[in-house]
Formats: structure tokens, sequence, C-alpha cells
């Protein structure tokens, strides 16, 4: 295997000097999830798959919540699920990283041999590209990690921007050389620089990046990888061919939020051509339309699938997180394929979170008019799976969108959950107190635009879920592209504690929640199917299960 497995999440590279020894100590055990990957505090990082075993590193301030004094932590798994904890894998040591072992990627070379490309800062906090590698390939673990004196490979040259130049990618070969793209910014233009090397020792920065655009600003955490053009089956990060797209992510520094594009990758020429099916920008589209930042994909050789894992981050991680005890989290983990119409990608939860499932219950079909609601009994509605379809009869009575209203979590803003409307709002109310004092509701609105069709949104609004002051609870929403004149639109969502992860139309649109009720809690949460507009809507189908804690500390061997 050529191409390889994957990689860093970082928070946010913004340096507090007078908090970076600052010890969290007040998280609130009631916040913290239960089957979601979460260490006991500070940000995550992310995966690779290597003999069979799963590798997640994830990025650790051991002595404070913010960023600074960064190392890379290392947990180990079986099944994506339950992990074990070991000892860290990286650490600030040398006159290349002593400023912190920032984000980076993992990549399989030839002989199975794992090596990790990661941003180290030095003592003048000049970002530059390391590599280490495994001290004993003989460890299925690979518990210890050796980083060479030839470090760093990469160095910022005249021309780059030494304060923005991170987060090397899991490195692809092709026409005899590896190549591996690093992200950056000239001014207000997002970079992906892109590096050649024939032993991946010696690396050569090519004279033109591998896209670029105007006006995005500093480009974190970039992702390249190949999807197939037809089926769910996953591909090598080196694999080309007719059959074969390529997806370019990038986070935005700016916004805290990241787009994708769906492109053509010429590997003569090594430039990346986006397809003109969507905005190349700060509109892109997007994995997530929620919490959700720093993310990365990585192949999985044991299941033949690409996997993404996103960190659930905080607009503001020096508020949120330090002053109010809060810790990042992982999403989790998502199998990603292109749509059939090859316009955006889809992605929906891992099989294996099922094991998790216990308690099972099932609401028979319900019809909900205008104003109503049912609660859904018998499961934990604080952990819980919940699977349902809707339907409606009536689009007729579905308002006319007015184009005017411009992003999709701008409608939600100002149509919450509780206005009423014409198809919808209909949905879900998670995490609720049985007063609906605090609740998060995941929910549709239909709008007419013309010539007969349709414009869905789905929302995911934070803003009724907890009555604490100062907290971040933002109205998120996504559009999903999808055609109801069927009559029937489906909904998944991933409850655990303080996060809601929501899959709408089959995982067409996806919005991560963080949110922290004071009164939801335990077995003062409960859930509800809800209908607030004119349309008669019917659950056609409810399944929810309550779901079990994954194992953060597995004992003995996996």
């Amino acid at each position: 295997m050529l191409g390889g497995s994957v990689v860093p999440v970082e928070a946010s590279h913004e340096i507090y000097p007078e908090l970076q020894s600052v010890s969290v100590t007040n998280i609130k055990k009631v916040h913290r999830t239960g089957y979601h990957f979460q260490p006991p505090k500070h940000w995550i990082n992310g995966p690779m798959v290597y003999k069979g075993i799963y590798h997640l590193f994830y990025q650790y301030n051991p002595k404070g919540a913010v960023w600074g004094n960064i190392i890379w932590a290392h947990s180990v798994s079986r099944d994506l699920v339950n992990w074990k904890a070991l000892e860290p894998a990286i650490y600030p040591s040398k006159h290349f990283d002593i400023g912190g072992c920032w984000s980076g990627s993992a990549t399989i070379l030839p002989g199975d041999r794992p090596v990790i490309l990661y941003t180290g800062l030095d003592k003048d906090a000049i970002e530059m590209q390391n590599y280490a590698i495994p001290s004993d390939l003989t460890d299925p673990y690979l518990r210890h990690w050796t980083k060479p004196d030839d470090n760093p490979l990469i160095y910022p040259t005249e021309g780059i921007n030494a304060s923005a130049f991170r987060d090397p990618t899991t490195a692809w070969f092709s026409g005899g050389y590896w190549k591996t793209v690093i992200g950056s910014r000239h001014r207000r233009r997002g970079i992906a620089h892109l590096y050649r090397s024939k032993d991946f020792l010696h690396w050569v920065k090519a004279k033109h990046p591998l896209h670029s655009v105007p006006n995005t600003g500093n480009w974190e955490c970039p992702d390249f990888f190949p999807v197939l053009k037809e089926g769910k089956n996953g591909l090598d990060t080196s694999s080309l061919g007719e059959n074969v797209r390529h997806i370019l992510k990038v986070s935005l520094d700016e916004t805290r939020y990241e787009y994708y594009t769906i492109g053509t990758y010429d590997p003569k020429m090594d430039k990346y051509i986006p397809d003109n099916t969507s905005a190349d920008g700060w509109d892109g589209l997007r994995l997530d339309y929620g919490n959700f930042y720093a993310s990365k994909t990585f192949f999985d050789s044991n299941k033949n699938r690409r996997i993404l894992w996103g960190w659930a981050n905080e607009s503001d991680p020096k508020e949120n997180d330090t002053a109010k005890g809060w810790s990042g989290i992982q999403t989790i983990p998502r199998t990603m394929w292109l749509d059939s119409n090859g316009k955006q990608l889809m992605h929906w939860p891992i099989e294996e979170i099922e094991m998790l499932r216990g308690n099972k219950v099932e609401l028979g079909k319900t019809t909900l008019k205008k104003g109503e609601h049912v609660e859904v009994k018998g499961i934990t509605a604080a952990q819980a799976d919940v699977e349902v379809v809707f339907s409606f009869s009536d689009l007729n009575v579905a308002e006319k969108f007015n184009p005017s209203w411009g992003a999709a979590h701008t409608i939600c803003a100002q149509k919450g959950s509780n206005v009423p409307g014409g198809v919808g709002p209909f949905g879900i109310m998670t995490l609720a107190t049985e007063d609906f004092y605090e609740y998060t509701p995941v929910f549709f609105r239909i709008f007419k635009v013309k010539n007969n069709m349709h414009k869905v949104v789905l929302c995911s609004d934070a803003r009724p879920s907890s009555y604490a002051p100062g907290l971040y609870k933002p109205a998120f929403a996504g559009f999903v592209d999808v055609n109801v004149t069927n009559g029937k639109l489906s909904l998944r969502s991933l409850i655990d504690n303080s996060v809601v992860e929501s899959f709408g139309a089959g995982g067409k649109t996806c919005i991560t929640s963080r949110v922290y009720p004071q009164k939801a809690i335990y077995d003062n949460a409960h859930l509800f199917a809800f209908n607030n507009g004119m349309a008669v809507i019917t659950v056609e189908k409810l399944t929810a299960w309550s779901m079990k804690n994954a194992n953060r500390n597995v004992r003995g061997r996996i």
C-alpha cells in the first residue's frame, strides 16, 4: 500500500500564553459524552489504521485547556468505538518542535512502514514540517516513536508565510514521487502548497500550488483524497483512474468552518481543477454545517471504506473551554462516499457504533397536526440513537422561498422551531425538559421555489438548549439537495449528553451541535417528535435505542 491513512485535527492555533498552564478541574461530568471519543480534557487529533489496529493521535495540552504545550497523545482500538489509552506518541523535545507538536498526517510506506508528518514550532514560532517513525515495528500498538535528527524535512523558504505553514496531508504516490500538501496563505489567498519527494526525506516545493483561492484566508488542515464515481467503497489515497474523482477540503482559520470541492486531479501537472457545481470559497459545500472543524479522512483498509472524523469545536475556546471547563470531542466516525448525482459527498455513522445500541422502542404510525408533539418513551433520551421517516401529502401549503433570506443558518435563526410555517417546522426535540424549558430541536422546513420545485432546510437550533448564560448557542442549518415530491424525508440523530449529531436525507446534510443543558440531563431529558407547520405530518416510522457507554480505557490487550 503506497498511500496511507491519516490524521490530525487541531483546535485553534491561537495561543494564549497566560492560560497555557490553567488546569481544567471543573469539567462537568453530566456533559461528558458516553460514546463519543473525548479525552479527559482538552483537544483531540485524528486516526490511522495499521495492521488491523486503529490509532488515534489526539493533540493534547497536559498543562491547560487552551492551545499551547501541544503533544500527541495516543489511543488504539479494534473497532473505532472502544479505545485503549497509551503513553504519548510525540512531545516537544528538540529544536524543530520545542514550541509544540501541531497537526499532521500518517502515511504507510512500502513494506508496511508508517511515518508521521507533523508541523513543529521552533523557539521563534516558525512553523516547519517534521517526521517521526515507530521505534519498534514489531510492537502492534506502536507505543514509541522516534524523531530523527535530520528534521525538519520542510522549512518555510522565502515567499512562504512562516506563521501560516502547517498541517501536511497524508502523502500520495504518482509519477515516481511522493506528494503532500501543506496549508498556508499569502495575504488573504488560501493556498495548498505542493511538495514532492522521491524518498520521503528530501522534499522540493512545486512551482505552483495544488490549488489556491483568493479572499478565503489561511487554509488549515487540508485534506486531499480520491473517491469513486459510483459506489460506497473507499479508495487508497494514491488511487487514480477514469472512475475516480478527487476532493479538496480545507479548514478556514478566519471563519472556523470548512468547505470542500469535488474536482479532477491532473497527476502530470499536479493541479487540482474543481468542478463548477459548487462554490469554491466560503459559501462552498460543507461536510458538516454545525460545530465541526479540522476534520480528516483516512482509507480504512480493514473494511475498504473512507472514514471521516472531525472535531466538534467551540466557537470561543478561550471562554467556553477554559472558563466553563468543557473539552472538545471527536464526532462519531463516518463512512463517506460520493452521491450518485456526483455533486456532493454523503456520510453515515460507521456500522460499529450500533454495537452500543441497547433498549429499543418503536413509535407506531403517528399523525401530527399543527402544534402537536408526541413523546418517545422507554429509552435513555440523554444518550440515544434515533431514526425517523416523516411523510407529508400537501406541498401546496409550503411557503414561498425568498432568495433574500440568504444562507440556511440565517433562515433557521429567523424561523425557529416555534415559528409556524407551511410544511414545517417538523422534526424531533432532543435533550428536552418535560415543560420544554430546555430543548434542542432538529427539524426540516420545505419551501416553494420556481418551476414547481422545492428547497429543503435542515436546522439544529441550540438557542433553546440551555438557560445557562454566556454560552455559544447558534442556530445551525444547511440546505438539503433532495427531491421531496415522493412526500418523505428521513432523519437520524445521535444524542450524547452534550452533543447532537444529525443526518438528513440519508446523509446528504449533516449537522453537529454542542449543547450544555442544565435541566435536560440524565433521566430528566426527554425526546419528542413534533410539527408546527400547517401541513399534517405523519411519522411513518420512528425507531430509537438507548446507547451504552463506549470503553475509553480498555485494559489488557485489545
